[in-house]
């Protein structure tokens, strides 16, 4: 990189390598409070606001009181906290004692809460008032370990319930509010390193139960740099969050992004399409992130002439599609911005302001950070460009990259084979180096002697008239010669289409070996406690009497 990225705390060596030094999110935070002061750093959609010096004093403060708790080194503190200020104290405060925030998807209930908290351990919980019943079905001694949860951290949520049952029935319970009127002991704030592991985020599982990635300081650190130089974010630019915290790209992406440049952030719970342009421009923001069908829920909604009305300059929109991409651009006024990377492995790729928008086009990978290659699945050697393979990557820098899967060693190696980390997903590399997301690695079809892309197929279903989203998959049928045989899942809106009409739509807008050859209409897809899809799921269960097969009515599509 060379030059000194603006806002970034001195993060880049002026010889040309990259130097780790400071890189902790206290650290930053810190930074920013002797730059910004009392500017206003993030706001929230219930009236409250936290400044640059109030983030660092209030964190202060609230890692004294942890102490008190008995949170030490190395202790996880687990979070079921939607969206709000307090998540933001408590996060910095557990790093501030040098130990690992565990934030977790606040749709969790029963196995899959059960699993996170066996499997992280925690010594505090901290949980919303309104979610505090989660816990009452996991029962007291269920923990693998003999951890025990000494105190519970209730935030007011407005929505109040029972006291703590279940595996909280026993620990102490306090307000955070309480807990902020703590005096600050200097003793009880400790100098984190950027090779702690600091935070615990929770994969979906789609395969199997949820891997919790072990995140470094600096790591954390890396994906808000990252974010804050593709994006060019200057303390002129307001971010708006409406994406849960408890994800990298939300919590690191969006708000740490802009801690790194000086940026205000006005974050809300949830998304909505309906009331997302005038957010935008009510609270003047200038950047945003939409993940998967958001942008398209944006895009589809009724034309206004207000539609170029506000100060919005860049979206960030993962995935995009080739029939939508651009219109949106011009509809909006805006430059959409892409990017490759998981929870593992960062972001590893950007788009900039320079490259024209295509689907699927993550931009060039981040080279002064990491190597990344498309390769063979089978041999880990690297296919030629423009060839489809899976994306592998490894870190240039230490401790930017996650350092396992906690109490999961078998997976972390596995993972790890060949000194690459094996990201799942099928992509592509350019001739001018630019890496292209394909699908996932399991959701790749191969049909006819060609392969299919599931993103692709879905994305051109879901702009039938009345579907909400659907999933495409391949199964394996006999006489099918080895290849698979397409698979629609469509979630609809009122009465199932006719089947016959709805292939006559897809055919015109596919080639001939992706249209499906068996359909299941549904009110609503299966899905992980994260909001991703069961595809396995619905690959195991195979061809049921639920399917409607297009041969069974001598349905065939004619080569154009």
């Amino acid at each position: 990189m060379g030059t000194r990225d603006q806002g970034t705390n001195g993060d880049v060596a002026e010889a040309g390598g990259v130097s780790t030094d400071g890189w902790t999110l206290p650290t930053l935070v810190r930074h920013a409070a002797v730059t910004h002061a009392d500017r206003e750093f993030l706001a929230f959609e219930d009236g409250r606001t936290l400044s640059f010096a109030e983030l660092d004093s209030h964190t202060d403060r609230l890692a004294t009181a942890l102490d008190d708790l008995g949170l030490r080194p190395g202790d996880r503190l687990l979070g079921l906290l939607t969206n709000s200020l307090e998540f933001m104290l408590l996060m910095i405060a557990t790093h501030k004692r040098r130990a690992i925030f565990v934030p977790i998807n606040t749709d969790l209930r029963g196995a899959f809460l059960e699993h996170q908290v066996n499997n992280s351990e925690p010594r505090i919980v901290a949980v919303d008032h309104g979610l505090l019943e989660r816990f009452d079905d996991i029962e007291p001694g269920s923990l693998a370990s003999e951890t025990d949860i000494q105190a519970t951290i209730l935030v007011d949520d407005g929505d109040y319930g029972a006291g703590a049952g279940g595996v909280l029935m026993g620990s102490a319970e306090i307000s955070i509010e309480e807990l902020l009127e703590t005096e600050v002991r200097r003793e009880a704030v400790l100098a984190a390193e950027p090779s702690d592991v600091c935070t615990i985020m929770y994969t979906s599982g789609t395969t199997g139960p949820a891997k919790g990635v072990l995140m470094p300081q600096a790591h954390c650190y890396l994906f808000g740099l990252g974010t804050a130089r593709s994006l060019q974010i200057t303390p002129e630019d307001r971010f708006y969050c409406c994406m849960p915290m408890f994800h990298a790209n939300g919590l690191f992406m969006q708000v740490f992004a802009s801690l790194h440049a000086g940026a205000s952030v006005y974050v809300e719970k949830r998304f909505s399409a309906g009331k997302w342009l005038d957010t935008v421009r009510r609270h003047e923001i200038t950047l945003t992130n939409a993940l998967g069908v958001m942008p398209e829920f944006i895009w589809r909604s009724p034309p206004t002439d207000g539609d170029r009305d506000h100060r919005l300059r860049a979206v960030i929109a993962l995935p995009v599609a080739a029939e939508w991409a651009a219109a949106f651009e011009e509809r909006f006024g805006v430059r959409i911005m892409q990017g490759y990377g998981m929870t593992e492995v960062n972001m590893v790729a950007y788009t900039s302001f320079d490259d024209p928008v295509m689907s699927g086009c993550a931009g060039r990978p981040l080279a002064d950070f990491f190597d990344v290659i498309v390769a063979d699945p089978e041999t880990d050697l690297p296919v030629a460009p423009d060839e489809t393979g899976e994306i592998l990557v490894r870190p240039k820098v230490p401790f930017c990259f996650n350092v396992g899967y906690h109490r999961m060693p078998e997976r972390t190696v596995a993972a790890w084979r060949n000194l690459w980390f094996h990201t799942g997903d099928a992509g592509r590399l350019d001739e001018s180096g630019r890496l292209h997301f394909v699908d996932r690695l399991n959701d790749r079809i191969r049909r006819r002697g060609e392969n299919i892309s599931s993103y692709e197929v879905e994305t051109v279903i879901n702009g039938y008239n009345g579907v909400i989203e659907c999933a495409v998959v391949g199964l394996r049928v006999e006489g099918a010669g080895g290849e698979d045989e397409v698979l629609a899942v469509v979630a609809v809106r009122g009465p199932a289409p006719d089947p016959v009409h709805f292939l006559d739509w897809c055919v015109p807008r596919m080639p001939r070996h992706s249209v499906p050859r068996y359909l299941q209409f549904v009110r609503e897809l299966d899905k992980t406690a994260s909001g991703k899809i069961r595809k396995q799921a619905i690959r195991d269960a195979g061809v049921t009497e639920d399917l409607w097969d297009r041969e069974s009515v001598g349905y065939t599509v004619a080569r154009s």
